[in-house]
């Protein structure tokens, strides 16, 4: 059974690929606040506009984050239906008015108010996602951690999320292997074979799958011990790098963003950019 790669540090000699750690991470959150502290659409086009072109600038195969793409499409859809079905009036109660497409059934009605709502719910989605991968794919993980110490993180904490980046890619592999070496010996997970079967099948996989992940969490926390990690209350970091002008442009550019969401707001009256007013 073949299963996909994750999403893991893809080496490149792109632009993005030159910024530090800490910038591309103070650009996705800054990013990140900007996109929730406003609705404004024509802001957040401007945003989704910014992210694609970033993404097309590293030169990240699409094939690469085709899952976790169809994954987020997925939860937004899901997003999409559950607010109407709870919520059908939402935007006509945040724009004030009421423009009837058509009737459905019962108290639910299609009306433009709300299709412009959960369309800029929609594109909130695409405002942060392009950046969040390209961060993970274009940022070596051991300066994924000293970018997180460098903004205030604990480094015990930005360590343990070094670890754990590092240690995602390995723990598929051994999925695969595993999973190779029981289909040879007879295990059938495939779809051609009925649901407990392919459960059964999963188990056999999982059992020394988690034997052997506890055998390198031991591995990995013996040798931090016997280095004195934790000893001293800051460390320095190999892959640390000092900001240049790209970084110092990224880092600029977010908090521009940050500003411009909250002086929308201001403009606008409050989160929500009107066009049926």
């Amino acid at each position: 059974m073949a299963i996909k790669k994750g999403i893991s540090y893809k080496p490149g000699k792109t632009r993005v690929h030159r910024l530090t750690g800490a910038s591309k991470l103070l650009m996705v959150l800054f990013a990140s606040v900007a996109a929730m502290i406003t609705y404004d659409t024509r802001f957040l086009l401007c945003v989704i506009a910014l992210s694609f072109g970033l993404f097309a600038a590293s030169k990240v195969p699409f094939r690469d984050v085709r899952v976790i793409v169809a994954l987020i499409g997925f939860i937004m859809i899901l997003n999409n239906i559950f607010i109407f079905l709870f919520s059908p009036e939402e935007g006509v109660a945040i724009y004030g008015t009421r423009s009837v497409i058509t009737h459905l059934i019962g108290n639910y009605f299609i009306t433009y108010e709300q299709l412009f709502y959960q369309f800029n719910v929609t594109i909130k989605y695409f405002t942060i996602m392009p950046l969040a991968l390209i961060f993970f794919i274009t940022t070596e993980p051991s300066e994924f951690a000293s970018s997180l110490n460098k903004i205030g993180v604990n480094y015990k904490a930005a360590y343990s999320v070094s670890l754990t980046l590092r240690y995602i890619p390995a723990v598929m592999r051994e999925y695969r292997e595993i999973s190779q070496a029981q289909q040879a010996r007879g295990a059938d997970i495939s779809k051609d074979v009925r649901l407990p079967a392919r459960l059964r099948g999963a188990a056999s996989i999982l059992f020394p799958l988690v034997i052997t992940s506890i055998d390198k969490i031991e591995t990995i926390a013996n040798a931090m011990e016997l280095r004195s990690f934790g000893k001293n209350k800051t460390r320095t970091w190999y892959n640390a790098r000092r900001f240049e002008t790209g970084d110092f442009v990224a880092v600029i550019s977010g908090a521009a963003l940050v500003l411009l969401s909250v002086a929308l707001n201001i403009v606008n009256g409050g989160r929500f950019y009107n066009p049926f007013s």
